[in-house]
């Protein structure tokens, strides 16, 4: 299970950085009149790399964790998130990180320790979250109000500050409210199975892994002819979205070999 998981994320980050990030790079190139050049490079897939380390680093954690859900330590871990009070050793874990590593601004976090850090406490802690089950989901909906409140507030008052810059303490803080607004009213509105639903969970990954060619073979489209700028904006998105999720449909989804290069189990056929 560790192997096959852990390979849905290695294999993907491998083949985007060796031929889908390349491809991104040679559009960019080709627009502003440069030498094509064959460059690979983790791109925006940098941090597919991060998660496989995650998985490998965290794993024998998890393994303990799991193995031993009714042990002491998953009880006590369940009933600290059963409580709104439990989120701040969380919410503290993030702040240390921020005062720590002292990232400037707090939002760079592409190929840095900063965004190394800040992942791997997402990930531990959401696995925390999913290992708690309904103990912490029907705490967040209950409190939900709460947290989308603390966001908002957060928000209101580093938008009145100068260029809208904050300590990262607070940016930090501000950012788990907004998450666990999210993950509450998603749990809410989103927690029921469907096609729709369905479909593009399954297509998420790959449109990841896909939208910078798209986005970029938008750019050099749309930005060059002389209109306005929010047309432009509105056809770039919808060229993208439109161009990633055909090329998902009649393509990736439907041809079993490369299915596992964006992230897919390939599909196993029955002989009649």
């Amino acid at each position: 299970m560790l192997r096959e998981r852990a390979g849905r994320i290695l294999l993907p980050f491998l083949f985007g950085m060796f031929f889908i990030v390349p491809i991104s790079v040679l559009i960019w190139q080709y627009y502003y009149h440069r030498e094509l050049s064959y460059n690979y490079h983790p791109g925006h897939l940098w941090f597919l790399g991060n998660i496989f380390v995650y998985v490998v680093m965290l794993s024998p954690i998890f393994f303990c964790l799991k193995g031993n859900e009714n042990g002491k330590l998953v009880t006590w871990v369940k009933k600290l998130l059963s409580n709104p009070l439990g989120l701040l050793p969380v919410i503290a874990a993030f702040i240390a990180e921020a005062l720590l590593v002292d990232p400037n601004p707090y939002e760079m976090y592409a190929m840095t320790w900063h965004g190394f850090f800040l992942g791997l406490l997402a990930f531990f802690f959401g696995f925390c979250f999913v290992l708690s089950g309904d103990t912490f989901w029907k705490m967040i909906l209950k409190w939900r109000w709460l947290f989308i409140v603390a966001a908002v507030t957060f928000y209101t008052y580093r938008l009145f500050q100068f260029q809208m810059r904050v300590p990262g303490y607070q940016s930090a803080i501000e950012s788990n409210c907004w998450i666990i607004s999210v993950f509450s009213f998603g749990y809410k509105y989103l927690n029921h199975p469907g096609k729709v639903l369905n479909y593009l969970s399954q297509a998420i990954y790959p449109v990841y892994i896909l939208h910078m060619i798209f986005l970029f073979l938008a750019s050099m489209l749309i930005f060059p002819p002389d209109m306005e700028i929010h047309l432009q904006f509105i056809l770039v998105f919808l060229f993208t979205g439109i161009g990633c999720f055909v090329t998902y449909e009649f393509i990736i989804r439907r041809v079993n070999i490369i299915r596992p290069l964006f992230g897919l189990k390939m599909k196993r056929y029955t002989v009649k």
